[in-house]
């Protein structure tokens, strides 16, 4: 009796993967014998289960034997490279939820019904909002494995209520966003100014570089859904570009970034999100009542509400009126009384 592997406990019996120096991973099928003899699976884990079934004579078929994890590790390898920075580490922690539930212990896909997607959203309703997130990417996992062949079942996902949302329905003042921004240290005030003046999302606002400043405009490429946008430098933004270029210029070594630290080097997320949160405790404000991202809305809103819904459109970046619409947190219509 050979003897029991160690790793790779996910692979069928007699089935083995060996790794190249470049990092290409290759399936083979162990024949036996003396000398031991390797059958070619290729590289393709799914193709290569269908190759395994045939070789064991029918005693297993290839949809048994691909499970969820299988082609979410799939997924990681020829999808998740192409999404961004932020939306990959996210990807990856609701990937660690879906294993918790779907490969424990190993689920074959095919086995995968919608009664299994409700029982992970009630598994979830602690936290349904991250349980629809979840569940989204789950269904693109899916999607993507029916395009692969890796199953032919509808998608699992098709039919079945999510938790209900009632979405972030917050307008924060300017006697709030001045509270906060008395607290800020001087970064953190740039980056709000930034942020609301240019209506950009906290990633973007980030990102946005000296060398993205130039014939009279600000260009931004947005990383979510890759908007190109011109904003013009005048009024506030351009008396805030003159203060954040004053700033910098005794800085060694100097970024070009727009957003620096006290050093001068480039601000990243974590750090803005510490400063941030740290800032409205010290003014008394609750989480709720201000997020660093609200500044986009508002900066919707006040953009309506100073010229109009298209004006509102165009600074957010958005492909359709719809959207704002449904983005910008209304005020409420200014209206006059009967009399």
């Amino acid at each position: 009796m050979g003897r029991k592997p160690t790793k790779n406990l996910h692979l069928p019996p007699r089935m083995r993967i060996k790794q190249t120096s470049s990092g290409k991973t290759y399936y083979y099928y162990d024949m036996g014998g003396k000398p031991r003899r390797w059958k070619a699976l290729g590289g393709d884990f799914v193709e290569a289960l269908r190759l395994y079934a045939d070789l064991e004579q029918g005693d297993r078929t290839a949809s048994t034997l691909v499970t969820f994890r299988h082609v979410a590790e799939r997924y990681l390898v020829d999808v998740l490279p192409s999404k961004a920075v932020e939306t990959r580490r996210t990807n990856l922690l609701q990937l660690d939820k879906l294993y918790s539930f779907f490969d424990s212990p190993p689920a074959p896909l095919d086995e995968i019904k919608p009664i299994h997607i409700r029982k992970y959203l009630d598994w979830r309703k602690a936290s349904p909002v991250s349980a629809n997130r979840e569940i989204a990417l789950f269904s693109h996992i899916f999607n993507k494995a029916r395009e692969w062949g890796a199953t032919d079942r509808p998608n699992p996902c098709a039919g079945v209520r999510k938790h209900r949302e009632a979405g972030r329905d917050v307008y924060v003042g300017d006697q709030l966003y001045r509270r906060v921004w008395e607290k800020a240290d001087i970064p953190l005030r740039e980056a709000m100014d930034l942020a609301y003046l240019t209506g950009q999302r906290p990633a973007d606002v980030l990102k946005m570089d000296e060398r993205d400043v130039r014939d009279g405009v600000v260009t931004v490429k947005q990383n979510k859904t890759g908007a190109r946008l011109r904003i013009e430098i005048v009024g506030e933004l351009a008396t805030l570009l003159d203060r954040i270029a004053a700033r910098k210029i005794d800085h060694n070594p100097r970024s070009t970034r727009l957003i620096v630290d006290e050093q001068g080097r480039p601000l990243g997320q974590s750090a803005l999100r510490f400063r941030f949160d740290r800032t409205r405790e010290a003014a008394g404000i609750a989480k709720a009542e201000f997020q660093f991202r609200d500044l986009r809305a508002k900066a919707g809103t006040d953009k309506e509400s100073a010229s109009d819904l298209r004006g509102a459109q165009s600074l957010l970046g958005h492909g359709s009126v719809a959207m704002t619409e449904h983005y910008v947190r209304k005020r409420g219509t200014k209206t006059t009384p009967t009399r």
